[in-house]
């Protein structure tokens, strides 16, 4: 069972305790000439995904909703039936004009369902989060971002006036966990961001805008929910992170910026290659490619081509894997920071050589590997990115079988990566630690005890 984050957010928003809903429950059940005895420990087991019988579920929606002055229906709190739950997230066989809305209807539902999972991530900080989703429910959410129907309308009535000031706010506030998550990694950031989430963000989608302010306020929102789904991935809870990229990808719908979507699709892409599937990495790449078209920021297509790449050449198509390789190179050259979105400018010097270094090493490329690998190693990068690239250029050098100097760039991978808390960090450091356990030799015996201190640190 996964935690009730949707019930669970909507006892807060109602201010009703546990004890304050059974009661209530029960008092209705009473008045129906049904005997019901319910405290707070049932609601408890609710909250822990526990499904009650009969009509208590409608009896919750018909309390909570009275509170909250609007209808509230079994999947509102979390108990639709399981069936249910599953054919609203398939993708429908006949694909016409007007495709499914991930909101079911309005962004209203959406926005509560995505602070339901913002607050549950704050408060359960030890769940680790749904489990990944698959198949043609993980393919829904790109699907829905590229077709119609489009949102004409997104002003909203609310008591708080949504004003410039508030978006720029949340810019500002992107920016800084993005810095802090480069330097710090996801471990240390991820709460931070969670709480700004709830305590700041969730409040401004309720409020009162106009429809220009709130596709900028829903363009901020998403910006924000990608850092969040970004940190949940350095922390290895890739089913939360994933449902953070889904409501980037349905928040950057609503802004109508095509750019931004196709940047979150691109996260997709990326997490799609780090599970080892890489065919839906291919589908989500060419989507953006498709969608945004002329409009794709070169940045954006630099990355996308560069991570298609690695994905032909992990399934051993090698002409598939050259043809994006000169397509990357080709939008690199292209490439004007100052034109950029302030999402894009994780493409850094040296970002596309490190991924056509490892789709060439994957090819058995190696000399050609090692090149690409040591110019993105003598760019300049920001913490994170150069603890990926040394890691990589290690791997290079031991597969030319250069030992001694993969221990020493290991080394400094290790002091390079020194105050970062990350899983994926750590994943990757203790990949590099077992190449170099497999060869012989003093330095590269050193280099992976050196590796093994450092992963002796918990988090």
């Amino acid at each position: 069972m996964e935690p009730n984050s949707q019930l669970d957010a909507l006892l807060d928003q109602a201010g009703m305790s546990r004890s304050g809903l059974a009661t209530r429950i029960n008092r209705l059940g009473n008045e129906a000439g049904i005997t019901l005895r319910y405290d707070h420990t049932a609601v408890a087991r609710w909250l822990k995904g526990q499904r009650p019988r009969g009509r208590v579920p409608e009896l919750i929606c018909e309390i909570l909703g009275g509170r909250l002055s609007r209808t509230l229906t079994l999947d509102d709190i979390g108990m639709a039936a399981p069936a249910a739950r599953q054919g609203a997230l398939a993708v429908p066989q006949d694909v016409g004009a007007t495709g499914p809305r991930p909101d079911d209807g309005g962004l209203g539902r959406f926005v509560e369902r995505a602070a339901s999972l913002w607050r549950s991530d704050q408060v359960h900080d030890d769940w680790p989060g749904p489990s990944l989703l698959t198949g043609a429910a993980a393919v829904a959410p790109v699907w829905e971002w590229e077709n119609p129907p489009r949102d004409l309308d997104v002003s909203r009535t609310g008591e708080r006036r949504v004003e410039e000031a508030d978006v720029a706010v949340l810019h500002a506030a992107r920016g800084h966990y993005e810095h802090l998550y480069r330097n710090a990694g996801g471990v240390a950031t991820r709460p931070r961001v969670v709480g700004f989430l709830t305590g700041e963000v969730a409040p401004l989608l309720r409020g009162g805008y106009d429809d220009g302010t709130g596709r900028e306020l829903f363009r901020a929102a998403g910006a924000l929910a990608a850092v969040s789904g970004i940190c949940a991935y350095d922390t290895d809870a890739q089913g939360l992170a994933q449902r953070y990229f889904h409501q980037a990808l349905r928040l950057g719908k609503a802004s109508g910026d095509l750019v931004f979507g196709g940047y979150v699709v691109a996260l997709l892409v990326n997490q799609a290659l780090f599970l080892g599937d890489s065919r839906h990495a291919l589908a989500c790449a060419e989507a953006v490619l498709r969608t945004a078209g002329p409009h794709a920021s070169p940045a954006l297509a630099t990355d996308l081509y560069a991570m298609q790449a690695k994905a032909y050449a992990r399934i051993g198509d090698r002409r598939g894997a050259y043809v994006c390789m000169r397509r990357a190179e080709t939008y690199s050259g292209r490439i004007r920071p100052e034109e950029e979105p302030e999402e894009t400018n994780y493409v850094q010097p040296g970002l596309v050589e490190v991924r056509l270094a490892e789709a060439l090493l994957l090819l058995g490329e190696v000399e050609e590997a090692g090149r690409y690998a040591r110019e993105a190693a003598r760019a300049p990068a920001h913490v994170r990115g150069r603890v990926n690239r040394l890691a990589t250029l290690t791997d290079v050098e031991l597969h030319s079988g250069e030992a001694e100097r993969a221990a020493a760039t290991a080394a400094e991978m290790v002091g390079t990566a020194q105050g970062i808390e990350s899983q994926r960090l750590r994943g990757r450091m203790r990949r590099v630690k077992h190449r170099l356990a497999q060869h012989p030799g003093t330095p590269a015996a050193e280099a992976a005890r050196l590796i093994e201190d450092a992963l002796s640190v918990p988090l």
